[in-house]
């Protein structure tokens, strides 16, 4: 039921992204960013998880790279750093910036779109999500205070690791030696898919400050 109604959400954004962007209405997605933001404080980045449009469009990429087997699991060590979204970041900035004050339309959130996109034909979306997007990096300033997010209950977990691999922004680990799992508030998108793949019920949307035995 939860990832059907984030699958409606998800589509529902991703129309209201291309009419804006096709009206040439780009301050008002980026209305819908800030506001995100503010709510992330609150109930964590959401943002990531029901309402980007490179995520949404991630999802079936994903599905269809590994489908037709183009897709690998290794990882780059040059891309196993978070220096590279800093980076986007940094050009991002100016190039507002500057398209603001000469007028000028630079659909630089399409050149986003379609790198999101590309990258996920060859590399799982955790690459994106956790080393590459400049996005994310913002969001995960005020997710990493948010009042609600996935926590685990402890005494259930089983180590079974299911939750790990259903997470797509690598917002989950697991403890070398309790073999718990632990789900990392600053990475977590809210999407839901570690709770719905847990066997042992051990996951939660909780006040990230209900009950010790959360991790």
């Amino acid at each position: 039921m939860i990832k059907k109604s984030r699958y409606i959400v998800q589509i529902v954004f991703l129309l209201t992204f291309m009419w804006l962007i096709a009206n040439k209405m780009i301050n008002g997605w980026m209305i819908i960013f800030a506001v995100s933001m503010i709510a992330a404080l609150m109930l964590g980045r959401i943002f990531c998880g029901w309402i980007c449009p490179m995520n949404t469009l991630m999802i079936p990429t994903e599905w269809l790279a590994k489908k037709l087997g183009i897709q690998t699991k290794k990882i780059p060590k040059i891309l196993q750093t978070q220096k590279w979204a800093y980076i986007f970041l940094l050009l991002l900035i100016p190039i507002v910036i500057i398209s603001k004050r000469k007028g000028i339309q630079m659909p630089f959130l399409l050149y986003f779109l379609a790198l999101s996109v590309l990258f996920t034909l060859r590399y799982k979306s955790e690459v994106w999500h956790k080393y590459l997007c400049p996005f994310g990096i913002l969001q995960s300033l005020p997710g990493r205070f948010s009042r609600w997010t996935e926590k685990v209950k402890v005494d259930n977990c089983i180590g079974c690791r299911l939750c790990e691999s259903a997470c797509p922004a690598g917002a989950v680990s697991i403890s070398y030696e309790k073999k718990k799992a632990k789900i990392h508030s600053t990475l977590c998108h809210q999407c839901f898919n570690c709770q719905e793949k847990c066997p042992a019920d051990a996951i939660f949307y909780s006040k990230s400050k209900d009950n010790k035995e959360l991790a």
